[in-house]
């Protein structure tokens, strides 16, 4: 299990329906376990993606991603946001 983070100008609206784009059934395939305001799970592949976002002190989004198996993906992810 790996985690990353990074801070954001996009909205946490913005931020989920881009990991749902990247990762989902359109993206690498992954399928939605759990999907909320504040995060969203994705499986698939003998591993997992969570997505977490809220509010940083800097006023900017806050993105947390945890994974196994998709660590690859997870940084290119990241240097989309």
């Amino acid at each position: 299990m790996a985690r990353y983070g990074k801070e954001t100008r996009r909205s946490p609206e913005q931020v989920l329906e881009r990991a749902l784009a990247f990762f989902g059934p359109a993206g690498l395939g992954l399928t939605v376990e759990e999907q909320g305001a504040c995060c969203l799970r994705l499986t698939g592949g003998g591993g997992y993606v969570l997505v977490q976002v809220g509010a940083a002190e800097s006023g900017r989004t806050s993105v947390t991603l945890e994974t196994r198996e998709f660590d690859y993906q997870a940084a290119r992810f990241l240097e989309t946001l």
